[in-house]
Protein backbone atom coordinates (compact mmCIF):
# COMPACT_ATOMS: atom_id res chain seq x y z
CA UNK A 1 0.00 0.00 0.00
CA UNK A 2 2.76 2.69 0.79
CA UNK A 3 4.47 1.48 -2.93
CA UNK A 4 0.97 2.52 -4.35
CA UNK A 5 0.39 6.10 -1.96
CA UNK A 6 4.28 6.89 -3.21
CA UNK A 7 3.39 6.03 -6.63
CA UNK A 8 0.58 8.56 -6.35
CA UNK A 9 2.25 11.06 -5.31
CA UNK A 10 5.27 10.87 -7.56
CA UNK A 11 8.87 12.51 -7.36
CA UNK A 12 7.91 15.59 -8.41
CA UNK A 13 4.91 16.09 -6.14
CA UNK A 14 7.64 15.06 -3.09
CA UNK A 15 9.86 17.56 -3.93
CA UNK A 16 7.01 20.08 -3.98
CA UNK A 17 5.78 18.73 -0.60
CA UNK A 18 9.86 19.41 1.18
CA UNK A 19 10.14 22.57 0.32
CA UNK A 20 6.39 24.28 1.54
CA UNK A 21 6.55 25.26 5.01
CA UNK A 22 2.83 23.72 5.86
CA UNK A 23 3.47 19.79 7.82
CA UNK A 24 2.28 17.40 5.57
CA UNK A 25 1.98 13.40 6.01
CA UNK A 26 0.49 10.53 4.63
CA UNK A 27 -1.43 7.57 5.91
CA UNK A 28 -2.13 3.84 4.51
CA UNK A 29 -5.67 2.09 5.09
CA UNK A 30 -4.80 0.70 8.73
CA UNK A 31 -3.69 4.50 9.35
CA UNK A 32 0.26 4.22 9.68
CA UNK A 33 1.97 7.69 8.41
CA UNK A 34 4.06 6.59 4.70
CA UNK A 35 5.48 9.87 4.34
CA UNK A 36 6.33 12.97 6.55
CA UNK A 37 8.01 16.15 5.02
CA UNK A 38 10.60 18.45 6.11
CA UNK A 39 8.33 20.60 7.10
CA UNK A 40 6.22 18.14 9.56
CA UNK A 41 9.71 17.30 11.40
CA UNK A 42 10.19 21.02 12.40
CA UNK A 43 6.59 21.46 13.59
CA UNK A 44 6.68 18.42 15.68
CA UNK A 45 10.02 17.79 16.46
CA UNK A 46 9.62 14.46 15.22
CA UNK A 47 12.32 13.10 12.61
CA UNK A 48 10.95 11.53 9.80
CA UNK A 49 12.42 7.81 10.51
CA UNK A 50 10.76 7.67 13.81
CA UNK A 51 6.92 8.96 12.22
CA UNK A 52 7.33 6.71 9.41
CA UNK A 53 5.06 3.27 9.77
CA UNK A 54 4.12 4.13 12.98
CA UNK A 55 0.26 4.77 14.02
CA UNK A 56 -0.65 8.77 13.45
CA UNK A 57 -1.96 9.06 16.40
CA UNK A 58 0.79 8.15 18.67
CA UNK A 59 2.99 10.33 16.73
CA UNK A 60 0.73 13.75 17.08
CA UNK A 61 -0.53 13.39 20.30
CA UNK A 62 -3.68 15.72 18.69
CA UNK A 63 -6.64 16.96 20.54
CA UNK A 64 -8.25 15.93 17.73
CA UNK A 65 -7.03 12.15 17.90
CA UNK A 66 -9.54 10.67 20.36
CA UNK A 67 -13.14 11.53 19.30
CA UNK A 68 -12.79 13.67 16.06
CA UNK A 69 -9.80 13.05 13.85
CA UNK A 70 -10.21 15.00 10.72
CA UNK A 71 -8.66 12.73 8.57
CA UNK A 72 -11.00 9.69 9.45
CA UNK A 73 -13.95 12.39 8.88
CA UNK A 74 -12.73 12.96 5.63
CA UNK A 75 -11.81 9.14 4.64
CA UNK A 76 -15.96 8.00 5.94
CA UNK A 77 -17.34 10.80 4.54
CA UNK A 78 -15.55 11.85 1.41
CA UNK A 79 -15.56 15.47 2.46
CA UNK A 80 -12.15 17.26 2.81
CA UNK A 81 -11.64 19.37 6.30
CA UNK A 82 -10.28 22.69 5.76
CA UNK A 83 -8.64 24.62 8.48
CA UNK A 84 -9.89 23.28 11.21
CA UNK A 85 -8.25 24.25 14.49
CA UNK A 86 -6.73 22.09 16.77
CA UNK A 87 -3.45 21.29 18.79
CA UNK A 88 -0.44 18.65 18.89
CA UNK A 89 2.23 17.99 21.56
CA UNK A 90 5.45 17.87 20.04
CA UNK A 91 8.29 16.04 21.10
CA UNK A 92 9.12 17.99 23.71
CA UNK A 93 5.88 18.37 25.24
CA UNK A 94 5.13 21.44 24.41
CA UNK A 95 1.22 22.00 23.34
CA UNK A 96 1.22 23.78 19.65
CA UNK A 97 -1.78 25.58 17.90
CA UNK A 98 -2.31 24.06 14.50
CA UNK A 99 -4.57 24.49 11.77
CA UNK A 100 -6.10 20.77 9.95
CA UNK A 101 -6.68 20.21 6.25
CA UNK A 102 -7.39 16.71 4.62
CA UNK A 103 -7.92 15.20 1.34
CA UNK A 104 -8.67 11.69 0.40
CA UNK A 105 -5.81 9.70 -1.96
CA UNK A 106 -6.36 7.69 -4.96
CA UNK A 107 -4.51 5.88 -7.33
CA UNK A 108 -4.53 5.38 -10.98
CA UNK A 109 -7.92 3.76 -11.48
CA UNK A 110 -9.69 6.29 -8.63
CA UNK A 111 -9.02 3.74 -5.65
CA UNK A 112 -8.57 4.83 -2.48
CA UNK A 113 -5.41 4.00 -0.93
CA UNK A 114 -5.35 6.49 2.07
CA UNK A 115 -5.52 10.06 3.16
CA UNK A 116 -3.18 13.08 3.35
CA UNK A 117 -3.39 15.68 5.99
CA UNK A 118 -1.88 19.25 6.15
CA UNK A 119 -1.43 21.42 9.35
CA UNK A 120 0.20 24.65 9.59
CA UNK A 121 1.95 26.22 12.72
CA UNK A 122 -0.22 29.23 14.14
CA UNK A 123 2.08 29.40 17.23
CA UNK A 124 3.15 32.87 16.31
CA UNK A 125 -0.88 33.87 15.73
CA UNK A 126 -1.46 32.65 19.01
CA UNK A 127 0.80 34.44 20.66
CA UNK A 128 -0.57 37.87 18.85
CA UNK A 129 -3.83 36.74 19.90
CA UNK A 130 -2.18 36.52 24.24
CA UNK A 131 -1.18 39.80 23.70
CA UNK A 132 -4.52 41.43 22.31
CA UNK A 133 -6.65 39.97 24.71
CA UNK A 134 -4.21 41.34 27.25
CA UNK A 135 -1.82 38.46 28.48
CA UNK A 136 1.18 38.66 29.70
CA UNK A 137 3.58 36.30 31.30
CA UNK A 138 6.76 36.27 32.67
CA UNK A 139 8.79 32.47 33.09
CA UNK A 140 5.82 30.76 35.00
CA UNK A 141 4.00 33.80 36.10
CA UNK A 142 1.09 34.66 33.21
CA UNK A 143 -1.86 37.08 34.36
CA UNK A 144 -4.39 39.52 32.34
CA UNK A 145 -5.55 41.03 35.90
CA UNK A 146 -4.50 44.61 36.11
CA UNK A 147 -3.06 44.58 40.07
CA UNK A 148 -0.46 42.15 38.43
CA UNK A 149 0.29 44.46 34.85
CA UNK A 150 1.18 46.65 37.87
CA UNK A 151 3.69 44.25 38.84
CA UNK A 152 4.74 43.27 35.48
CA UNK A 153 5.79 46.75 34.46
CA UNK A 154 7.75 47.89 37.03
CA UNK A 155 10.20 44.66 36.93
CA UNK A 156 12.33 44.91 34.15
CA UNK A 157 13.72 48.13 36.43
CA UNK A 158 13.54 46.45 39.34
CA UNK A 159 15.54 43.68 38.36
CA UNK A 160 18.25 46.07 36.58
CA UNK A 161 18.52 47.03 39.78
CA UNK A 162 20.92 45.94 42.78
CA UNK A 163 18.00 46.98 45.30
CA UNK A 164 16.49 44.44 47.98
CA UNK A 165 13.02 43.64 47.44
CA UNK A 166 10.73 42.93 49.87
CA UNK A 167 7.17 40.20 48.72
CA UNK A 168 4.54 40.51 50.51
CA UNK A 169 1.52 38.33 49.99
CA UNK A 170 -0.50 35.74 51.40
CA UNK A 171 0.56 31.76 51.18
CA UNK A 172 0.61 30.04 48.14
CA UNK A 173 0.48 33.34 45.64
CA UNK A 174 3.50 33.03 43.93
CA UNK A 175 6.10 35.51 45.82
CA UNK A 176 9.06 32.74 44.75
CA UNK A 177 7.87 32.36 40.96
CA UNK A 178 8.19 36.13 40.94
CA UNK A 179 11.61 36.49 42.70
CA UNK A 180 12.90 33.68 39.99
CA UNK A 181 11.40 36.07 37.19
CA UNK A 182 13.09 38.85 38.44
CA UNK A 183 16.53 37.06 38.95
CA UNK A 184 15.56 35.21 35.59
CA UNK A 185 15.86 38.67 33.76
CA UNK A 186 17.88 40.69 35.89
CA UNK A 187 21.85 41.03 35.08
CA UNK A 188 22.59 38.11 37.76
CA UNK A 189 20.71 35.75 35.63
CA UNK A 190 23.51 33.56 34.49
CA UNK A 191 24.33 32.75 38.52
CA UNK A 192 22.58 30.85 40.63
CA UNK A 193 18.91 31.55 42.34
CA UNK A 194 19.40 29.92 45.68
CA UNK A 195 16.07 29.92 48.01
CA UNK A 196 15.61 29.43 52.06
CA UNK A 197 12.07 28.97 53.60
CA UNK A 198 13.37 30.96 56.49
CA UNK A 199 9.90 29.35 58.11
CA UNK A 200 10.98 25.83 58.08
CA UNK A 201 14.42 25.61 59.93
CA UNK A 202 14.98 26.18 63.73
CA UNK A 203 17.04 29.17 64.49
CA UNK A 204 20.57 27.44 64.72
CA UNK A 205 20.15 25.22 61.79
CA UNK A 206 18.87 28.34 59.81
CA UNK A 207 22.36 30.32 60.85
CA UNK A 208 24.23 27.21 59.95
CA UNK A 209 22.44 27.16 56.61
CA UNK A 210 22.57 30.90 55.19
CA UNK A 211 26.23 31.80 56.65
CA UNK A 212 27.80 27.89 56.76
CA UNK A 213 30.51 26.60 59.00
CA UNK A 214 34.11 25.61 59.23
CA UNK A 215 35.60 22.32 61.06
CA UNK A 216 35.27 21.23 63.89
CA UNK A 217 32.72 24.80 64.60
CA UNK A 218 30.61 22.20 66.89
CA UNK A 219 30.01 18.39 67.69
CA UNK A 220 29.93 16.69 63.84
CA UNK A 221 31.52 19.18 61.46
CA UNK A 222 33.79 17.29 59.99
CA UNK A 223 34.79 19.22 57.16
CA UNK A 224 33.67 22.92 55.98
CA UNK A 225 30.78 24.14 54.71
CA UNK A 226 29.49 27.02 52.57
CA UNK A 227 26.63 28.44 53.29
CA UNK A 228 23.86 29.82 51.07
CA UNK A 229 25.39 33.07 50.90
CA UNK A 230 28.33 31.61 49.61
CA UNK A 231 26.23 29.10 47.13
CA UNK A 232 24.19 32.58 46.09
CA UNK A 233 27.38 34.08 45.11
CA UNK A 234 26.98 36.62 42.37
CA UNK A 235 23.28 35.17 42.13
CA UNK A 236 20.05 36.00 44.08
CA UNK A 237 19.40 34.95 47.19
CA UNK A 238 15.72 34.56 48.14
CA UNK A 239 14.72 34.39 52.07
CA UNK A 240 11.00 32.54 52.19
CA UNK A 241 8.93 34.23 55.41
CA UNK A 242 11.43 36.28 56.41
CA UNK A 243 8.94 37.35 59.17
CA UNK A 244 10.02 34.11 61.08
CA UNK A 245 13.41 34.40 61.72
CA UNK A 246 14.81 35.26 65.40
CA UNK A 247 15.67 38.72 66.93
CA UNK A 248 19.15 37.40 67.16
CA UNK A 249 19.75 36.09 63.63
CA UNK A 250 18.27 39.31 62.05
CA UNK A 251 21.19 41.37 63.60
CA UNK A 252 23.30 39.00 61.89
CA UNK A 253 21.06 39.41 58.82
CA UNK A 254 21.31 43.21 59.20
CA UNK A 255 24.93 43.61 59.28
CA UNK A 256 25.05 41.61 55.85
CA UNK A 257 22.46 43.77 54.27
CA UNK A 258 24.43 46.60 55.53
CA UNK A 259 28.45 45.85 55.25
CA UNK A 260 28.05 42.65 52.76
CA UNK A 261 30.44 40.94 54.41
CA UNK A 262 29.86 37.73 57.06
CA UNK A 263 31.93 34.95 59.46
CA UNK A 264 31.13 31.29 58.90
CA UNK A 265 29.90 29.50 62.37
CA UNK A 266 33.34 28.76 64.26
CA UNK A 267 35.61 30.79 61.32
CA UNK A 268 37.76 33.76 62.26
CA UNK A 269 38.05 35.37 58.97
CA UNK A 270 35.27 37.52 57.09
CA UNK A 271 33.68 36.94 53.84
CA UNK A 272 32.31 39.48 51.18
CA UNK A 273 28.97 38.45 50.03
CA UNK A 274 27.90 39.76 46.23
CA UNK A 275 24.44 38.56 46.78
CA UNK A 276 20.81 40.48 46.07
CA UNK A 277 18.53 39.41 48.43
CA UNK A 278 14.79 39.04 47.94
CA UNK A 279 13.23 38.71 51.24
CA UNK A 280 8.85 37.55 51.12
CA UNK A 281 6.61 37.20 53.68
CA UNK A 282 2.95 36.90 54.26
CA UNK A 283 3.39 38.79 57.60
CA UNK A 284 2.48 42.02 58.64
CA UNK A 285 6.15 42.99 59.43
CA UNK A 286 4.95 46.89 60.52
CA UNK A 287 2.50 45.24 62.90
CA UNK A 288 5.57 42.74 64.52
CA UNK A 289 8.12 46.30 64.37
CA UNK A 290 5.48 47.53 66.82
CA UNK A 291 5.38 44.60 68.96
CA UNK A 292 8.75 44.05 69.35
CA UNK A 293 8.96 40.71 67.11
CA UNK A 294 10.76 42.37 64.01
CA UNK A 295 13.56 45.27 63.88
CA UNK A 296 12.56 48.16 62.24
CA UNK A 297 16.13 49.21 60.69
CA UNK A 298 16.33 45.44 58.66
CA UNK A 299 12.39 46.10 58.13
CA UNK A 300 13.71 49.28 55.90
CA UNK A 301 16.99 47.71 54.68
CA UNK A 302 14.73 44.59 53.33
CA UNK A 303 12.02 46.95 52.01
CA UNK A 304 13.87 49.38 49.68
CA UNK A 305 11.34 47.79 47.03
CA UNK A 306 7.97 46.42 47.63
CA UNK A 307 5.54 44.51 45.82
CA UNK A 308 2.28 43.48 47.07
CA UNK A 309 0.96 39.87 45.22
CA UNK A 310 -2.91 40.09 45.52
CA UNK A 311 -4.51 36.88 46.55
CA UNK A 312 -6.42 34.37 43.77
CA UNK A 313 -9.84 35.53 44.63
CA UNK A 314 -9.16 39.37 44.09
CA UNK A 315 -7.83 38.86 40.13
CA UNK A 316 -10.29 35.73 39.08
CA UNK A 317 -10.00 36.83 35.92
CA UNK A 318 -6.44 34.87 35.66
CA UNK A 319 -7.99 31.65 36.83
CA UNK A 320 -8.79 30.66 33.16
CA UNK A 321 -5.13 31.16 31.87
CA UNK A 322 -3.25 29.77 35.02
CA UNK A 323 -5.56 26.35 34.45
CA UNK A 324 -4.59 26.67 30.91
CA UNK A 325 -0.83 27.12 32.40
CA UNK A 326 -0.62 23.99 34.42
CA UNK A 327 -2.72 22.37 32.13
CA UNK A 328 0.49 22.97 29.65
CA UNK A 329 3.00 22.15 32.18
CA UNK A 330 1.63 19.02 33.08
CA UNK A 331 1.17 17.52 29.42
CA UNK A 332 5.00 18.08 28.80
CA UNK A 333 5.79 16.90 32.39
CA UNK A 334 3.38 13.41 31.72
CA UNK A 335 3.52 13.01 28.29
CA UNK A 336 -0.33 13.58 27.82
CA UNK A 337 -2.29 15.54 25.70
CA UNK A 338 -5.35 16.66 28.21
CA UNK A 339 -7.29 19.09 26.17
CA UNK A 340 -8.27 21.71 28.89
CA UNK A 341 -11.11 21.78 31.26
CA UNK A 342 -14.61 21.39 30.51
CA UNK A 343 -17.02 24.57 30.78
CA UNK A 344 -18.76 22.81 34.32
CA UNK A 345 -14.71 22.40 35.93
CA UNK A 346 -13.70 25.86 34.47
CA UNK A 347 -17.07 27.49 36.51
CA UNK A 348 -16.43 25.49 39.67
CA UNK A 349 -12.95 26.61 39.80
CA UNK A 350 -13.97 30.41 39.23
CA UNK A 351 -16.42 30.28 42.23
CA UNK A 352 -13.76 28.83 44.48
CA UNK A 353 -12.19 31.11 46.72
CA UNK A 354 -8.95 29.84 46.92
CA UNK A 355 -7.36 29.95 50.22
CA UNK A 356 -4.38 28.51 49.16
CA UNK A 357 -4.13 30.61 46.34
CA UNK A 358 -2.41 29.85 43.37
CA UNK A 359 -0.29 27.05 45.10
CA UNK A 360 -4.36 25.49 45.55
CA UNK A 361 -5.38 25.91 41.59
CA UNK A 362 -2.15 23.94 41.04
CA UNK A 363 -2.67 20.95 43.11
CA UNK A 364 -6.51 21.02 41.83
CA UNK A 365 -5.22 20.39 37.73
CA UNK A 366 -2.47 18.08 38.91
CA UNK A 367 -5.20 15.69 40.71
CA UNK A 368 -6.90 16.38 38.26
CA UNK A 369 -4.22 14.32 35.66
CA UNK A 370 -4.08 11.72 37.99
CA UNK A 371 -7.55 10.72 37.16
CA UNK A 372 -8.02 12.07 33.43
CA UNK A 373 -5.34 9.90 30.72
CA UNK A 374 -6.45 12.50 27.94
CA UNK A 375 -9.59 14.47 27.11
CA UNK A 376 -10.79 16.94 28.48
CA UNK A 377 -10.86 17.83 32.04
CA UNK A 378 -14.95 16.70 33.84
CA UNK A 379 -16.12 17.73 37.43
CA UNK A 380 -15.59 13.83 38.13
CA UNK A 381 -11.60 14.26 38.47
CA UNK A 382 -12.40 17.17 40.63
CA UNK A 383 -11.39 16.82 44.51
CA UNK A 384 -14.95 15.92 46.27
CA UNK A 385 -14.72 18.93 48.09
CA UNK A 386 -15.13 21.20 45.00
CA UNK A 387 -16.64 18.89 42.50
CA UNK A 388 -19.91 18.76 45.12
CA UNK A 389 -20.42 22.62 45.04
CA UNK A 390 -22.95 24.26 43.25
CA UNK A 391 -21.38 26.17 40.51
CA UNK A 392 -23.42 28.75 37.87
CA UNK A 393 -26.14 27.14 36.19
CA UNK A 394 -25.73 24.54 32.96
CA UNK A 395 -26.04 26.52 29.95
CA UNK A 396 -27.84 25.45 27.18
CA UNK A 397 -26.03 22.59 24.96
CA UNK A 398 -23.87 24.52 22.24
CA UNK A 399 -23.68 27.50 25.06
CA UNK A 400 -21.38 26.62 27.47
CA UNK A 401 -18.08 28.10 25.90
CA UNK A 402 -20.70 31.03 25.55
CA UNK A 403 -21.86 30.86 28.93
CA UNK A 404 -18.65 30.23 30.40
CA UNK A 405 -16.99 33.41 28.52
CA UNK A 406 -20.25 35.36 30.53
CA UNK A 407 -19.48 33.77 33.85
CA UNK A 408 -15.87 35.09 33.71
CA UNK A 409 -16.52 38.89 32.35
CA UNK A 410 -19.19 39.47 34.98
CA UNK A 411 -17.08 37.82 37.71
CA UNK A 412 -13.86 40.24 36.70
CA UNK A 413 -16.03 43.48 36.88
CA UNK A 414 -17.72 43.24 40.12
CA UNK A 415 -14.09 42.47 41.60
CA UNK A 416 -12.89 45.66 39.63
CA UNK A 417 -15.87 47.44 40.54
CA UNK A 418 -16.05 46.60 44.06
CA UNK A 419 -11.99 47.06 44.01
CA UNK A 420 -12.41 50.65 42.87
CA UNK A 421 -15.50 51.29 45.43
CA UNK A 422 -17.57 50.79 42.29
CA UNK A 423 -16.19 53.54 40.30
CA UNK A 424 -16.87 52.91 36.59
CA UNK A 425 -14.38 54.82 35.50
CA UNK A 426 -11.26 53.46 37.42
CA UNK A 427 -13.46 50.00 36.86
CA UNK A 428 -12.57 50.38 33.17
CA UNK A 429 -9.13 51.52 33.71
CA UNK A 430 -8.35 48.12 35.71
CA UNK A 431 -9.78 46.35 33.28
CA UNK A 432 -8.35 47.81 30.21
CA UNK A 433 -11.32 48.85 28.47
CA UNK A 434 -13.16 52.00 27.39
CA UNK A 435 -16.18 53.19 30.16
CA UNK A 436 -18.46 53.10 27.28
CA UNK A 437 -17.55 49.52 26.97
CA UNK A 438 -17.85 48.33 30.55
CA UNK A 439 -21.06 50.40 30.57
CA UNK A 440 -22.49 48.02 27.43
CA UNK A 441 -21.21 45.05 28.63
CA UNK A 442 -22.74 45.76 32.47
CA UNK A 443 -26.10 46.15 30.69
CA UNK A 444 -25.64 43.39 28.36
CA UNK A 445 -25.06 41.11 31.30
CA UNK A 446 -27.36 42.43 33.82
CA UNK A 447 -25.20 43.26 36.30
CA UNK A 448 -26.83 46.10 38.95
CA UNK A 449 -24.61 48.16 41.52
CA UNK A 450 -26.04 50.94 43.96
CA UNK A 451 -23.92 53.90 44.41
CA UNK A 452 -21.64 52.86 46.91
CA UNK A 453 -19.10 55.79 46.58
CA UNK A 454 -19.77 59.05 47.17
CA UNK A 455 -17.54 62.15 45.16
CA UNK A 456 -14.80 62.65 47.48
CA UNK A 457 -13.77 59.14 47.88
CA UNK A 458 -14.14 58.61 43.24
CA UNK A 459 -12.06 62.27 43.11
CA UNK A 460 -9.45 60.98 45.61
CA UNK A 461 -8.85 57.24 43.85
CA UNK A 462 -8.69 58.29 40.45
CA UNK A 463 -7.10 62.05 40.90
CA UNK A 464 -8.82 64.21 38.48
CA UNK A 465 -10.59 67.63 38.87
CA UNK A 466 -14.44 66.99 39.81
CA UNK A 467 -15.60 68.69 36.63
CA UNK A 468 -13.97 65.55 34.95
CA UNK A 469 -15.45 62.77 37.10
CA UNK A 470 -17.96 60.42 35.63
CA UNK A 471 -21.22 59.52 37.49
CA UNK A 472 -22.47 56.20 38.34
CA UNK A 473 -24.81 55.94 35.48
CA UNK A 474 -24.11 56.14 31.75
CA UNK A 475 -24.52 59.92 30.77
CA UNK A 476 -27.32 61.08 28.78
CA UNK A 477 -27.71 60.17 25.01
CA UNK A 478 -25.15 57.25 25.91
CA UNK A 479 -26.11 54.12 23.37
CA UNK A 480 -25.64 50.33 24.48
Amino acid sequence: MKKDIDKNLGPGTNAILESISDGVFTVDSDWRITSFNRAAETITGIRRREAVGKPCSEVFRASMCESDCALRHTVKTGRQVVNRPAFIVDSAGRRISISVSTAILKDGKGRMVGGAETFRDLSLVEELRKELTGRFEIGDLVSRSAAMRDIFDVMPQIAASEASVLICGETGTGKELLARAIHNISPRKRKPFVAVNCGALPDTLLESELFGYVKGAFTGAAKDKPGRFAMAEGGTLFLDEIGDISPALQIRLLRVLQDRRYEPLGGTGTLFADVRVVAATHCDLPAQIRKGAFREDLFYRLNVVKLDLPPLRKRREDIPLLAEHFIGRFNRLQGKAVTGASPDVMALLMAHEYPGNVRELENIVERAFVLCASGRIETGHLPPDLAGRTAAPAAPAGESMNAQTRAIEALAIRDAMERRGFNRLAAARDLGIHKSTLFRKIKALGLVFQKHAGRAARKADLNVPASRETGENPPAGHRS
